[in-house]
């Protein structure tokens, strides 16, 4: 190891917290540091290049170094690098608005911009609380979410949350919300086996709003893949028929495409599989082809106009951030769409997709792998202890950390969620680099459960 990383990782050790990390187990071994990046590649301060598994945690979406992308920065910063978004605008945030409006499902019109997932998911929450306080409707004020359903860590993210690692330690700064069951048909909570069982999870949604409608603003969801509660695929039409249960009862729909959306599920957006329009859908992550912080909440007319009044009738929306529509940010995401209509993209993808599923059954014969599943390049292989009971590994065993140190042994970083390896590539890999990273992943299961 060159003096130079030696150096780096100590500062590192030093000052740094990370996130989701443990540090006291961090502190213990020497990092690595990354100072490059070229198409999938990832270089570190050591020369060694890693596939980039999991698309630089779910933001990446094209590579590194994307010529459109680098030069819609370049050519931004010669102009302004920032300027507030309160009563005045910029050229690329009002461009991209249009943009964004173009490619997502009709009837969607409205962009508030925000800095990051979990941000845009706050201004979701918010705004349908407001809005049903405009409508007449005050005691409208509480959420509906999934079980192992994630959209951030601030605290109205975590409200709607539900992982219980994550979220449990916050309960007492939470506000009430009340809970629905996962589509998890591996590890199903009502006991019940798809396809027989008739998505009864969406109806578990449909119990709650029948009995509680009147104080419910909105249903909040990640739609088809439950990316942070171990890549959990959604059964088809689940979306579709929560999409109707939200118009019979009167409550919104808000749709987190933090993770799924930019073509991570084969379409632009996920919720396309099933031709759903949410009345608020919230775009993060890949938004600026996971160059620059950027997110955005993406409304209906209908929940626009509902803020429209005079000013002595404080309709506002009082919600808003110092770097919302940052030019440089915006110019970062009007290149990474016009990467995804150059070289089109998601016209390409399905030949991508349709080798990804195919090499994931190989993964089905191994020993101690209980589940595969996947949407689009969005993938988890669920490892078990016991297949024939569905018994997790121990914790203790950290048997998915197991499997991505092996895996970096061979040039692939993946990062596991608990005893779920991870993977999920830019949409961009080329298939020679998709054909290795399946390839070592599949050995480095295989050594870490089978040796």
């Amino acid at each position: 190891m060159s003096d130079r990383t030696k150096k780096l990782g100590k500062i590192d050790r030093e000052y740094v917290w990370h996130p989701f990390t443990q540090m006291k187990e961090y502190e213990e071994q020497e990092p690595i540091v990354v100072e490059g990046g070229e198409g999938v590649y990832l270089y570190d301060t050591e020369g060694r290049k890693y596939i980039d598994g999991v698309s630089s945690l779910w933001v990446n979406i094209h590579g590194h170094k994307v010529p459109e992308i680098d030069n819609a920065i370049k050519n931004q910063i010669d102009k302004l690098g920032h300027s507030t978004l309160l009563g005045v605008t910029n050229p690329p945030a009002a461009e991209l608005a249009k943009e964004l409006i173009g490619i997502c499902p009709p009837g969607l019109k409205k962009v508030f911009y925000s800095g990051d997932g979990a941000s845009a998911v706050e201004v979701a929450i918010k705004m349908a609380f407001q809005y049903w306080q405009h409508k007449g409707k005050p005691d409208k004020a509480k959420f509906v979410y999934l079980e192992n359903g994630y959209h951030g860590d601030t605290l109205g993210a975590v409200s709607v949350g539900g992982i219980e690692l994550f979220h449990s330690t916050f309960k007492p700064l939470l506000f009430e919300t009340y809970r629905a069951p996962s589509y998890y048909c591996y590890r199903c909570p009502l006991g019940k086996t798809y396809p027989s069982c008739e998505i009864a999870c969406a109806k578990e949604v449909e119990k709650i709003l029948e009995k509680h409608h009147e104080e419910i603003c909105a249903v909040i969801l990640e739609p088809y893949v439950q990316a942070a509660g171990g890549m959990i695929v959604a059964p088809e039409g689940y979306v579709k028929i929560v999409r109707e249960y939200c118009h019979k009862y009167d409550v919104l729909m808000i749709l987190d495409e933090v993770a799924t959306g930019f073509g991570r599920t084969g379409k632009m957006f996920a919720c396309e599989h099933d031709g759903v329009t949410p009345d608020i859908m919230v775009l993060g992550k890949g938004l600026t082809g996971g160059y620059l912080p950027l997110s955005a909440t993406i409304t209906t007319q209908k929940v626009y106009d509902a803020f429209l009044g005079e000013y002595e009738e404080f309709k506002t929306f009082f919600h808003g951030h110092s770097y919302a529509g940052n030019p440089i940010s915006c110019a970062a995401s009007l290149g990474n769409l016009e990467v995804f209509r150059k070289h089109n993209t998601l016209e390409n993808l399905h030949v991508k997709i349709d080798y990804f599923e195919e090499e994931l059954k190989e993964f089905e014969g191994l020993k101690h792998v209980g589940n595969v599943r996947n949407k689009g390049l969005m993938a988890g292989i669920e490892l078990v202890e016991d297949k024939e009971t569905k018994k997790p590994f121990p914790l203790e065993r950290k048997i998915g950390w197991e499997v991505a140190e092996n895996a970096m042994q061979h040039e692939v970083l993946i990062r596991p969620l608990g005893n779920v390896v991870v993977l999920m590539p830019p949409i961009g890999i080329p298939m020679e680099d998709l054909k290795k990273l399946l390839k070592v992943t599949y050995k480095a299961v295989k050594e870490a459960t089978e040796s």
